[in-house]
């Protein structure tokens, strides 16, 4: 045995630390477990328990509703009651950034995403195991996704059987299908099915799949011609709408196969009114403007909207959607930090990932009164914060929106004004 003890606290990735000779970080615990380590691998630089035991329950648990969870990398948290998840988020959000917010937890834990991305392999069709890139779960189903989990992928299995389609062998990087990505509008009922394979589609192949998910609104195949491990590819519409619709509140947004959306559909009105409340005067540009999702929010709620993202595809729904909900909303194709940041109250961003870089320091000369930054990242908020806009704003407030139930995951919306 490696190592044994209890769990004393939880780590930015959400694992449970065992304070050994080095410290062990454990999948799956909660502080309070205590924990038997048998064999550990270092990855990242750290030191991941591979094969352990829980000997004693934290009386943080809960029942984890999954049956895959625990070798599932989807849900690292199934197995902690709600509404400690909501105070690890809190507690890590102030450990990394230094503020203090209120959090608002999901009106729904389990069925909420709306798009799941299933990796097709000679192992199984699922999701990958927790920091086992190679390693597949052959899921039968997906509580935080959807009750037809098992329809979609026994449809799958059947097409692939009968038309004599190989699954992606991850080690040898070959196979025909790789992905089976869909998407749900919670709120419409509306599914599409996009298809992510590695051979172009032929008429008789085209026929056969439009038979098999005759249930899809929104039927797609997409041809993937590298070998990386991402559900993107040359998406062609094989049948149904080019689109298809969620409704949150009073606004329809079209969806596209690669279009960001945010993923969890019942947790999104949260997002976009704290949005509003920190939205100031009377004009607002958003930046990183996706398809729209804040924009067209502002816009309906009266703002004079104009919004610019670099992926065109996006710029063009974005407009498609201003024009679906009749609002006064501009969006155009460009990069955030050459923007012109001219006559506005308030500038929306919601970066990717890495977070603004040279869009902070772009947005520190700028002087507008208002900002507010949309974050999934909080380390990234924190680097360009201290490294740029701390010369130029405050941080009057913030709250954290919980858009990923059972994942350590949380979105923040963090108001900055402008110092005098």
């Amino acid at each position: 045995m490696k190592a044994q003890g209890y769990i004393e606290e939880m780590s930015d990735e959400g694992l449970g630390v065992l304070k050994a000779e080095k410290p062990i970080y454990v999948p799956y615990t909660v502080v309070g477990d205590f924990v038997k380590v048998y064999k550990t691998r270092r990855r990242f630089g750290r030191i991941i328990a591979e094969r352990f035991e829980v000997v004693e329950f934290s009386l943080l648990r809960q029942t984890p509703r999954c049956k895959h969870f625990g070798k599932c990398g989807g849900c690292l948290w199934q197995h902690i009651k709600y509404k400690e998840q909501l105070k690890l988020k809190q507690e890590n959000f102030k450990e990394i950034t230094g503020i203090t917010a209120d959090v608002k937890g999901s009106p729904k834990l389990f069925g909420f995403r709306n798009l799941s991305n299933f990796i097709v392999t000679t192992h199984g069709i699922g999701f990958k195991e927790y920091a086992k890139p190679l390693s597949i779960v052959d899921v039968e189903e997906c509580p935080v996704f959807s009750s037809k989990t098992w329809e979609y992928l026994r449809t799958l299995k059947e097409f692939m059987r009968e038309e004599k389609l190989k699954a992606w062998d991850l080690k040898r990087k070959r196979g025909d299908v790789h992905y089976l990505s869909v998407r749900e509008g919670k709120f419409t009922g509306e599914v599409m099915i996009n298809l992510i394979a590695h051979i172009k589609l032929n008429e008789k192949l085209a026929e056969a799949f439009r038979d098999y998910f005759p249930f899809a609104d929104s039927l797609y195949w997409s041809f993937k011609a590298d070998e990386r491990d991402d559900p993107r590819g040359e998406s062609h519409l094989i049948a149904g709408e080019p689109y298809i619709r969620e409704r949150i509140g009073n606004i329809a947004y079209l969806i596209h196969p690669n279009s960001f959306f945010q993923a969890n559909s019942y947790a999104l009105p949260l997002l976009l009114k704290a949005v509003e409340k920190f939205t100031g005067g009377e004009k607002a540009l958003d930046l990183y403007s996706g398809v729209g999702t804040f924009g067209i929010w502002l816009a309906k709620r009266g703002f004079k909207v104009e919004g610019v993202e670099i992926n065109p595809s996006a710029v063009d729904i974005a407009n498609k959607n201003a024009q679906l909900n009749s609002v006064d909303a501009v969006f155009r194709i460009g990069k955030a930090e050459e923007t012109p940041i001219g006559d506005y109250d308030t500038v929306v961003v919601d970066p990717p990932r890495k977070g603004l870089k040279e869009t902070a320091e772009h947005l520190a000369k700028s002087s507008i009164e208002n900002i507010i930054y949309v974050s999934c990242n909080p380390k990234a908020f924190k680097l360009d914060y201290e490294k740029h806009l701390k010369k130029a704003y405050q941080i009057e407030d913030a709250v954290l929106i919980d858009m990923f139930p059972h994942t350590p995951h949380v979105e923040a919306v963090i108001n900055l004004k402008v110092k005098r």
